[in-house]
C-alpha cells in the first residue's frame, strides 16, 4: 500500500534521494551521473530552510514519487491580497507507478495545505505528459508572465 506523507526535516535523505533521481530521469542523465557539489549543497538547503512543502509517495520504505511546492511572499495587491503566492514543481512518479493516481493524490495534499497557509495562486511549469492532470485539477493556461533570465 503506497503512504503519503508531508516531509520534514527528518526525512532530509528521502528528500535528497527522490530530488537527484527525478532531476537524472526528466534529465535523461545516466545511472552514474555525478550531481555537482553546488547542485547537492543547495538542493540540502533549500529543504531543510527554505519555504516548501514536498509530498513523499513511498512503497514499501522506498520513495516512488515527489511534488513540492515552494513559497513566495510579494508586495499585496488587489487580487493576491496576502502577497502569498506558491509555485508547483517537481512532480515526479517513477514509471513503473505511472497512471494510478499517484501523482493526482500529492498535487492534491500540496494544493489543501498550499490553500491552508493563505497562499491565493499557484502556479506551475507543466511538461506535455503532466498537462492533462494539472487541467483536470482546474490549473489555466495564463498569458501574463515575462520571463528574464541570467
Amino acid at each position: 500500500m503506497i503512504e503519503y506523507k508531508i516531509a520534514t526535516n527528518d526525512d532530509i535523505e528521502l528528500l535528497m534521494s527522490s530530488r537527484l533521481e527525478m532531476l537524472r530521469v526528466v534529465n535523461g542523465l545516466s545511472e552514474d551521473y555525478v550531481y555537482s557539489d553546488e547542485i547537492v549543497r543547495e538542493s540540502r538547503d533549500y529543504f531543510l530552510n527554505g519555504d516548501h512543502l514536498t509530498v513523499l509517495a513511498i512503497d514499501g520504505g522506498e520513495v516512488i514519487g515527489c511534488a513540492s511546492m515552494s513559497f513566495m511572499w510579494i508586495m499585496p495587491t488587489f487580487s493576491h491580497p496576502t502577497g502569498r503566492r506558491a509555485h508547483l514543481m517537481n512532480v515526479y512518479t517513477r514509471n513503473e507507478y505511472r497512471r494510478q493516481g499517484i501523482a493526482r493524490k500529492m498535487v492534491e495534499m500540496l494544493i489543501d495545505e498550499t490553500w491552508k497557509r493563505g497562499a491565493t495562486e499557484i502556479s506551475l511549469d507543466a511538461t506535455v505528459m503532466g498537462r492533462p492532470l494539472y487541467e483536470s485539477l482546474g490549473f489555466k493556461n495564463s498569458t501574463e508572465c515575462m520571463v528574464l533570465a541570467k
